[in-house]
């Protein structure tokens, strides 16, 4: 046997041995209850009317965060989230003159940042971000 052929069986036997002793411990024994510490979130993607990918998170104590997702004139893809409290965060994304990507960000409690981004001679690009409200 090459080396290379000893080492990929001792990695499939690892594997082999390792992956169904992780599953085990994390399920319950028979009549008992899941580890308390698992939680459970679930992520649905779907592709919306744009063409933008869509998000509907659900965690794991019932709360639903949803992404909404859009392509802009300009190509550039903005994005409102709506938590599970109902405060939604908005993100606008622009290009600038110089071809940087800007971004205007609501938040959820009103502030707003705005993110100027400005690209200079030598190929580098400078932030500037400014941050008003609560």
């Amino acid at each position: 046997m090459t080396h290379r052929t000893r080492l990929a069986a001792a990695i499939a036997a690892t594997l082999f041995v390792a992956v169904p002793t992780a599953h085990a411990a994390g399920s319950p024994a028979k009549g008992g209850r899941a580890h308390p510490g698992t939680t459970t979130t679930t992520i649905h993607r779907s592709v919306g009317a744009d063409g933008a990918i869509d998000a509907t998170r659900t965690g794991p104590r019932g709360g639903v965060t949803t992404v909404d997702r859009s392509i802009g004139a300009d190509g550039l893809t903005d994005r409102v989230v709506t938590g599970p409290g109902g405060r939604t965060q908005t993100i606008d994304r622009s290009r600038g003159g110089d071809g940087a990507v800007d971004a205007t960000i609501t938040g959820r409690k009103g502030g707003v940042t705005s993110i100027d981004r400005s690209r200079n001679a030598d190929g580098t690009v400078d932030v500037t971000s400014t941050h008003t409200g609560p």
